[in-house]
């Protein structure tokens, strides 16, 4: 055997025992008449000692061409160490090496594997397999694999059984553009990368599976920013015979465990918010629930004061950001340049200090008096030494200007604690959303979300207001999952690809394989899935996601480290009928 012990697990209590080890070379400090290395594996770090005075000659001279890296096994015997170091399991003991063998040398890596390394993401990136030896990759995957392993735990005592569905399946409009996959045996004809198992999930409902869950990979061929990536994983899950109530009941349960058993932290309620709540309080979909700065709307008190501003804008909103009423001018100014970058877009931003003697200074003095700013500062819930920072235009556009700059404060304030847990749930979202380019409308969620029973009538008069029966989790300023009752009879399903635009040719082209299933005794169902990489991040207090995948893509949705993806040869494309035009 290469190894008696890994490097992580020697301790006083093993003084006098022979071993063997194998690992990497962390380093080695050449002293003349004593050599140390530091050998280092998933487990820890063993220090060895190679001494002139009691280590074989021929031992002795060869540890003295260990370079970093060097895969090695050692033979030898625990021993005290003089000079203890508590910071790791094993600084009690080191090894007075018998025995050394070079499994591998090793060209000196391009960054130094540390907790802080001398490497940038790309260099790192490219190299991905020696990035994973430094801890905080090595530990994020460890993590994540808890984090997974709770999660089957969780599932399978409540009955869910785990099922794989294909990845070869048919591409269908999900929202996202798929990535496709042309058939050899079949000219001309592609499958495509599932977005999701959605439709699956619901074929194995129909199947009498009762409790379905994978945790599975999805695709999706779309632009790509820190927390996403075109591969993706997904805690996938669906129930027969639930309503709502029970599928939130099930998985703020799922939560609660990983919380509890992850973190160490309880969380007794998980509050539920409308999304037209969600929207018009904190200006998103994925409320950080943290911190205050609830937005406070302001029409009422700002408009028809001879400020043409706010006289002509759909939304006058504001928020109270606590203990900013000492800011300087330089840092207010610093701010409205903040927002009127592009990535927000706002064209100003009208500000009012809330002083210690309940008096106020604005910006707009000139407009409004003294009551004037205290109806803002009530409606903002602003108190004495607090600033009020204040957006106006179309209203859809302003609370997404506002919610980002409530969460940049909240980021400068120190409000968005890692370790602090704040979930909850957002309903009763909208069914469908208008494009207003093509004047369609689409399905908010997916095509198979159930609408409301109650706004059914709607859907021939007002479409935009029937309310879905859909929900998601939101987790400190994340959705971290979504779902929703699925329709499961054949005529809902129907009606509602009407009035997503599909004609019955299309709807049967597309989804017939599931409108016929449903003519088979369909159960009424629902489900959820969690975006497993995105809350293994939250819990391991990350905003990004890219640290807990093994190897991940760069924002070009490149894999530098394996240079993909790639051109493939003439004889290849030949196979599969396919000719590239030049460009």
């Amino acid at each position: 055997m290469y190894r008696s012990h890994n490097c992580g697990e020697l301790n006083a209590s093993n003084i006098n025992t022979e071993v063997t080890l194998a690992g990497w070379v962390q380093k080695s400090r050449d002293k003349g008449f004593m050599n140390w290395v530091d050998l280092r594996d998933r487990y820890g770090i063993t220090q060895l000692i190679f001494d002139e005075s009691r280590t074989n000659k021929t031992v002795f001279e060869l540890a003295k061409t260990l370079g970093r890296e060097f895969v090695i096994q050692v033979k030898g015997t625990v021993i005290e160490r003089e000079a203890k170091n508590k910071n790791i399991p094993t600084g009690e003991i080191e090894i007075l090496v018998s025995e050394l063998t070079i499994l591998n040398s090793a060209l000196t890596p391009p960054f130094t594997i540390e907790d802080e390394t001398d490497g940038g993401e790309d260099i790192r990136m490219k190299y991905r397999y020696l990035d994973i030896r430094r801890n905080p990759v090595k530990n994020s995957l460890l993590f994540r694999h808890k984090v997974a392993m709770e999660v089957r735990k969780y599932l399978s005592d409540l009955d869910f059984c785990e099922v794989e569905t294909p990845y070869l399946i048919k591409s269908t409009p999900e929202g996202a553009r798929d990535f496709v996959v042309p058939s050899r045996m079949n000219e001309g004809q592609f499958y495509a990368l599932p977005q999701s198992p959605q439709t699956f999930k619901q074929l194995l409902m129909v199947g009498g599976m009762d409790k379905y869950f994978q945790i599975v990979k999805c695709f999706r061929d779309e632009d790509l920013r820190a927390d996403r990536q075109p591969e993706f994983t997904q805690i996938d899950c669906e129930m027969a015979f639930v309503e709502q109530e029970d599928i939130l009941n099930v998985f703020e349960g799922l939560t609660r465990h990983l919380l509890k058993e992850i973190k160490g932290v309880e969380v007794e309620k998980f509050p539920r918010i409308t999304y037209d709540y969600a929207m018009k309080t904190y200006g998103n979909d994925k409320p950080d629930i943290r911190f205050g700065m609830k937005f406070g709307e302001l029409n009422e008190f700002a408009q028809h004061k001879e400020f043409p501003v706010f006289n002509s804008a759909e939304l006058v909103v504001g928020i109270a950001v606590p203990g900013a009423g000492n800011y300087t001018r330089k840092e207010i100014d610093g701010l409205i340049d903040w927002v009127k970058r592009p990535q927000v877009g706002a064209s100003g931003m009208v500000y009012v200090k809330c002083n210690e003697d309940g008096t106020y200074k604005s910006s707009v003095d000139k407009f409004y008096d003294n009551d004037d700013l205290a109806n803002w500062a009530k409606a903002t819930e602003a108190n004495p030494g607090d600033m009020i920072f204040v957006l106006s235009g179309p209203a859809n556009k302003t609370r997404a200007q506002l919610s980002a700059l409530r969460m940049e404060l909240a980021t400068r304030l120190g409000l968005r604690n890692p370790e602090e847990f704040a979930p909850l749930w957002v309903v009763d979202f909208p069914l469908l959303e208008l494009d207003e380019e093509s004047g369609r409308y689409h399905a908010m969620h997916h095509p198979f979300t159930s609408p409301k029973p109650e706004d059914m009538a709607l859907l021939e008069t007002e479409p935009g207001k029937v309310r879905a029966n859909a929900y998601d989790m939101v987790l400190n300023g994340n959705e971290i999952g979504g779902g929703s009752i699925r329709i499961h009879d054949k005529a809902t399903q129907q009606l509602m690809f009407k009035y997503l635009g599909f004609t019955e040719e299309e709807a049967k082209a597309q989804f017939g394989f599931l409108m016929d299933a449903f003519q088979f005794g369909a159960p009424p169902h629902g489900g959820l899935a969690f975006g497993l990489d995105r809350l293994v991040a939250i819990l391991g207090g990350q905003e990004t996601i890219r640290d807990f995948i093994a190897f991940p893509k760069n924002n070009s949705g490149r894999d530098v480290m394996i240079d993909a993806p790639a051109a493939i040869d003439d004889a290849q494309l030949k196979e599969l009928h396919i000719k590239i035009d030049a460009i």
